[in-house]
Protein backbone atom coordinates (compact mmCIF):
# COMPACT_ATOMS: atom_id res chain seq x y z
CA UNK A 1 0.00 0.00 0.00
CA UNK A 2 1.14 3.54 -1.01
CA UNK A 3 1.61 5.85 1.73
CA UNK A 4 -0.47 8.07 0.46
CA UNK A 5 -2.99 5.62 0.05
CA UNK A 6 -2.32 4.46 4.06
CA UNK A 7 -2.34 8.28 5.28
CA UNK A 8 -6.08 8.21 3.71
CA UNK A 9 -7.03 5.13 5.24
CA UNK A 10 -6.04 6.44 8.66
CA UNK A 11 -7.93 9.61 8.34
CA UNK A 12 -11.05 7.61 7.01
CA UNK A 13 -10.23 5.87 9.62
CA UNK A 14 -10.48 8.15 12.53
CA UNK A 15 -13.10 9.78 10.43
CA UNK A 16 -15.63 6.99 10.90
CA UNK A 17 -14.72 6.32 14.32
CA UNK A 18 -16.29 10.37 15.74
CA UNK A 19 -19.13 9.87 13.02
CA UNK A 20 -20.20 6.39 14.86
CA UNK A 21 -20.59 8.15 17.50
CA UNK A 22 -22.98 10.76 16.90
CA UNK A 23 -24.53 8.80 13.81
CA UNK A 24 -28.54 7.96 13.67
CA UNK A 25 -29.62 5.61 11.62
CA UNK A 26 -32.66 7.18 8.93
CA UNK A 27 -33.94 9.93 7.16
CA UNK A 28 -35.68 13.03 8.46
CA UNK A 29 -38.86 13.54 7.14
CA UNK A 30 -41.19 17.19 7.81
CA UNK A 31 -45.04 17.04 8.12
CA UNK A 32 -47.81 19.73 8.45
CA UNK A 33 -50.81 19.21 9.71
CA UNK A 34 -53.93 20.91 10.31
CA UNK A 35 -55.42 21.18 13.70
CA UNK A 36 -59.12 19.78 15.57
CA UNK A 37 -60.34 23.65 15.91
CA UNK A 38 -62.57 24.42 12.83
CA UNK A 39 -62.10 28.21 12.73
CA UNK A 40 -58.16 27.85 12.62
CA UNK A 41 -56.13 29.00 9.89
CA UNK A 42 -54.74 25.74 8.53
CA UNK A 43 -58.26 24.64 7.34
CA UNK A 44 -58.11 27.33 5.09
CA UNK A 45 -55.39 28.65 2.24
CA UNK A 46 -53.39 29.64 5.25
CA UNK A 47 -50.18 27.43 6.56
CA UNK A 48 -50.66 24.55 8.03
CA UNK A 49 -49.15 23.60 11.88
CA UNK A 50 -45.54 22.27 12.17
CA UNK A 51 -43.28 21.25 10.60
CA UNK A 52 -43.20 18.57 12.86
CA UNK A 53 -39.80 16.53 12.37
CA UNK A 54 -39.71 12.85 11.95
CA UNK A 55 -37.31 9.84 12.16
CA UNK A 56 -37.90 7.24 9.67
CA UNK A 57 -36.03 4.33 9.13
CA UNK A 58 -36.40 0.53 7.92
CA UNK A 59 -37.28 -1.62 10.91
CA UNK A 60 -35.49 -5.25 11.56
CA UNK A 61 -38.43 -6.87 9.48
CA UNK A 62 -38.39 -4.42 6.82
CA UNK A 63 -41.59 -2.09 7.44
CA UNK A 64 -40.99 1.26 7.67
CA UNK A 65 -40.97 2.79 11.56
CA UNK A 66 -40.26 6.29 12.92
CA UNK A 67 -40.45 8.28 15.53
CA UNK A 68 -40.98 12.30 16.16
CA UNK A 69 -38.57 14.38 16.93
CA UNK A 70 -39.29 16.88 20.19
CA UNK A 71 -38.71 20.21 19.24
CA UNK A 72 -35.55 20.77 21.83
CA UNK A 73 -33.79 17.91 19.81
CA UNK A 74 -34.38 18.60 16.04
CA UNK A 75 -30.48 20.40 15.98
CA UNK A 76 -28.95 17.20 17.53
CA UNK A 77 -31.13 14.28 15.68
CA UNK A 78 -30.91 16.17 12.22
CA UNK A 79 -26.51 16.37 12.92
CA UNK A 80 -27.14 12.74 13.55
CA UNK A 81 -28.91 11.97 10.39
CA UNK A 82 -26.37 14.03 8.31
CA UNK A 83 -23.51 12.31 10.33
CA UNK A 84 -24.83 8.72 9.45
CA UNK A 85 -25.28 9.81 5.97
CA UNK A 86 -22.12 10.91 6.04
CA UNK A 87 -20.20 7.58 7.50
CA UNK A 88 -22.16 5.35 4.88
CA UNK A 89 -19.67 7.32 2.65
CA UNK A 90 -16.81 7.07 4.17
CA UNK A 91 -17.40 2.81 4.76
CA UNK A 92 -17.61 3.54 0.91
CA UNK A 93 -14.45 4.69 0.34
CA UNK A 94 -12.74 2.84 2.55
CA UNK A 95 -14.33 -0.36 0.99
CA UNK A 96 -12.45 0.79 -2.40
CA UNK A 97 -9.07 1.60 -0.60
CA UNK A 98 -9.12 -1.80 0.86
Amino acid sequence: MTKMRSDRRQKILAEVSRLADAAIFGTLSEQYRTCGTPGCRCHGPGPKHGPYLHVVYQGPSGKTAGYYVLDGAQAAIRDGVTAWQTLQSRLRELADLN
